[in-house]
Formats: C-alpha cells, sequence, structure tokens
C-alpha cells in the first residue's frame, strides 16, 4: 500500500498597525473546498488550452494529403490483413495517421502513415487479450461476412467531407468527417452496404 504523504504549509504574515502587531497565518490542506476561488481562472486557462490545441490540431488536419481510404491501402500493403480502424491523430505534436491490421496469426499490427506522403514511419505488433472485447479472434469473426471495408466506407463517407476517422463499432464501421468550415460530423456505414446514416450520436 503506498503510503501518501500530506504537505502543510504556512505562510505568515506581520503587519504593524500602530503600536500593535497582527499575526496572519494561512494553512493549505488537501481539501478541495479549503482552496481559494484563485483557482479558478487556472481552470479556465486549462480550458483555452484545450480549444487551442483542439483548432491547432483541426488546422493541421486539413492540411494532410493522404486520404484515410489511401492510408489504409498503404498500411496494408506494408502489413498484409484487415483493416479494422484508421485515425488521423496527432502524436507528439506531429500529425499521422494511426492504422489498426488484423494480420496472419490473428495479430494486431499498428501502422503509422505519414499524411503528407503516404509512407509507412512505423509499425508494430500489439498484445492481444483473449477473451477481451476487442480481441483480434472476436473482430476477425465480426468482420468474416462484411463485404464492406474500412476503405469501403472511407470512400463512401467521403462524400459528406473528409474522412478523419473510421472504426469497427457495434458490428458497423463509425465513420468522422469534417465538413469545409470544419464542423464534425459521424456517420454509420453497415458491414453489408455503402449507405452512409447519420450517427445516432451526432
Amino acid at each position: 500500500m503506498k503510503r501518501r504523504i500530506l504537505a502543510l504549509s504556512a505562510v505568515a504574515a506581520a503587519v504593524v498597525i500602530g503600536a500593535g502587531t497582527a499575526t496572519t497565518v494561512a494553512f493549505a490542506g488537501e481539501d478541495d473546498d479549503d482552496r481559494t476561488s484563485a483557482s479558478t481562472p487556472a481552470a479556465h486557462t486549462d480550458r483555452d488550452d484545450d480549444d487551442r490545441d483542439d483548432d491547432r490540431e483541426e488546422a493541421t488536419s486539413a492540411k494532410a494529403k493522404v486520404s484515410a481510404e489511401d492510408a489504409i491501402a498503404a498500411a496494408l500493403r506494408h502489413t498484409p490483413g484487415v483493416a479494422t480502424e484508421a485515425d488521423l491523430d496527432s502524436d507528439d505534436g506531429r500529425l499521422v495517421w494511426d492504422v489498426d491490421v488484423i494480420g496472419s496469426g490473428n495479430k494486431w499490427h499498428h501502422v503509422e502513415i505519414d499524411p503528407a506522403t503516404g509512407k509507412v514511419l512505423g509499425s508494430h505488433v500489439e498484445r492481444d487479450d483473449d477473451g477481451d472485447d476487442d480481441s483480434a479472434e472476436r473482430v476477425s469473426s465480426v468482420l468474416r461476412d462484411a463485404s464492406t471495408s474500412a476503405s469501403d466506407a472511407a470512400r463512401a463517407a467521403s462524400a459528406e467531407g473528409r474522412v478523419t476517422s473510421v472504426d469497427l463499432d457495434d458490428k458497423a464501421w463509425e465513420v468522422e468527417t469534417t465538413s469545409a468550415n470544419g464542423t464534425d460530423h459521424d456517420w454509420t456505414v453497415p458491414l453489408t452496404s455503402t449507405k452512409v446514416t447519420p450517427s445516432h450520436d451526432d
């Protein structure tokens, strides 16, 4: 059991008024309720920083030259198998396409694609816990009778905007697009057709 070490700080200030002396001591405890409203501006600053990060990422993603469909194709050329996910993400300040592929032996492969050139930046085999809801074996069984691939879903949804994400979710493809004005939309594409419909959460 980890032992928690509580730090107690005291700040004293002496103010001389006439012939008397007043001393004030303030203690900072562990309870949030004891904290003053001085922490509120910091919370607003954090949210503002998050908003700026989102704006920067959105502006950067708009510059991606490689589509989701092309990123998936590049990943599958590098690692043959079935693509189950493609996301345009910021990785340590660098924009990349993250593509998950189930390869031979039902092994998960994570492939990173450069969104500017379509080149493979790196790949690795991920650990797959048997019995997990996202196990490669279970996902493979879901996709076994699918006639619509992740690439097909991305191509179909691209008519609605720039595709930034394709994920297998609840026996359907969930696709996120960004319109010309920067608005994000979520779409559902069945595993057996390329019909694009708005997601219920959109």
